[in-house]
């Protein structure tokens, strides 16, 4: 009886033993690419120092006016939007977040932009292509970035910067673009707190008689729904409806401040509206000509399968816009191979150009999608929209660009998973 209880303890004894050994490998494993992963965020911090300022003529500082963040000007205002950067921030995405700093900073020492829009996925915590868990530290190198060059700049979240099992909330990473003393140069506000998101926020361009000339307003699309924690089975999220509340007590606002007047806006934001989705079937269904609602505008919509990866989910933003009256244009990302644009029942809707080169599988060697889209915005409200490839001769990086293939995006196993609009 003795024995037969000896034995047993023996054996939770050696259980017990594996047990520890695999929890202290587990944790070696974790230190050890702790610190070779803060390594690689300093590399990038010492790469990016290598990067001049942009040279501005007469760079436009920002001001507060009637509670907004306001530039004041007389003449265009010149907005950059970028979107789908994915920085890993880990040792595996080492090499590519250097690629996309070099592109970055290429597109925008040339363009030198008033203000960039950046319409979320800045980050890529996906620790089996990164190399991390940390979305802290994509999101720490594209703002050391961002403030090394100078230049104002407004993020939106998208639904890889904060996932579910990131190191760190959506909360986190705002505080973090919210410190003006690390990040004079990132306009960024949170918004408040008793809706959905965060990043719900507003910044005006005005003429100096004070007439606001344009609203940029950034919202927060969410990330997954319907239990879809990973993503995993593409249910994406939507614009709430408490949000679309806001967005309407913001246009009353602006015409209030406006002396009466609606001023004219654009909306940022990550994952594409329902209608943009019904928009690019109702476009497709018609043999790719416009119909009495649609109105190709530019570009091509390159994504597989459902081609436009919009939410399910409809609470009613674009149906504000519309009644409102005031938005004429919204910008967003998400699907990386898609630059298109749709006018859809009056409004435009615009995929800007992506600059992953680590999410998509292989996606560092074709560069037909690779770029940014340049929005001036005119003392008359009017808005001009122009999309640029990265690889025209005017971006030049610090480092040489690589070359890439300018043919339809094929993954890693060689096979075509794109579906062309024209």
């Amino acid at each position: 009886m003795s024995k037969t209880k000896k034995t047993a303890k023996q054996k939770w004894a050696t259980f017990g033993k594996v047990i520890a050994i695999i929890v202290a490998v587990i944790a070696l494993i974790a230190a050890v690419t702790a610190i070779v992963n803060a390594r690689v965020v300093s590399n990038a911090k010492g790469f990016i120092s290598r990067i001049n300022p942009v040279e501005y003529d007469e760079q436009l500082v920002p001001e507060e006016r009637n509670g907004y963040t306001t530039f004041v000007t007389d003449n265009d205002l010149k907005v950059m939007q970028l979107t789908d950067v994915h920085i890993g921030g880990g040792f595996i995405s080492a090499h590519k977040d250097t690629m996309a700093i070099n592109a970055v900073a290429a597109m925008v020492a040339q363009e030198k932009p008033d203000l960039v829009i950046v319409t979320g996925d800045i980050a890529y915590p996906v620790p089996f292509q990164a190399g991390t868990f940390n979305n802290k530290s994509g999101a720490v190198i594209f703002a050391t970035l961002m403030e090394r060059l100078g230049v104002y700049w407004a993020p939106a979240f998208g639904n890889h910067d904060t996932e579910l099992y990131s190191y760190y909330s959506r909360d986190s990473i705002a505080r973090l673009y919210s410190d003006r003393e690390q990040f004079p140069h990132c306009l960024f506000q949170a918004g408040p707190e008793d809706i959905y998101g965060s990043g719900n926020y507003v910044i005006n361009a005005a003429n100096k008689v004070g007439r606001i000339t344009q609203s940029f307003i950034m919202m927060d699309s969410n990330s997954y729904t319907d239990n879809d924690y990973f993503g995993i089975k593409w249910k994406y999220d939507c614009i709430h409806a408490d949000q679309v509340q806001w967005y309407r007590d913001q246009i009353e606002n602006l015409k209030k401040v406006n002396q009466g007047m609606m001023p004219k806006s654009c909306l940022f934001f990550h994952i594409p509206l329902k209608e943009m989705q019904d928009a690019y079937f109702e476009y497709n269904d018609n043999g790719f000509k416009n119909t009495e609602d649609v109105e190709y505008m530019f570009g091509q919509a390159k994504e597989h399968k459902l081609v436009v990866f919009s939410s399910s989910k409809n609470e009613g933003m674009f149906d504000a816009c519309k009644e409102l009256g005031s938005t004429q244009a919204m910008f967003f990302g998400h699907d990386h191979l898609n630059n298109i644009s749709l006018k859809y029942k009056g409004i435009q809707m615009c995929y800007g150009n992506s600059v992953d080169y680590l999410a998509y599988s292989n996606i560092d060697k074709y560069g037909s999608q690779r770029g940014c889209t340049v929005i001036t915005s005119h003392q008359n409200g009017e808005i001009s929209i122009k999309q640029e490839n990265y690889y025209q001769d005017k971006y030049i990086g610090i480092i040489e660009k690589e070359t890439v293939s300018m043919d339809d995006y094929h993954d890693d196993a060689g096979q075509l998973v794109t579906e062309p609009a024209e």
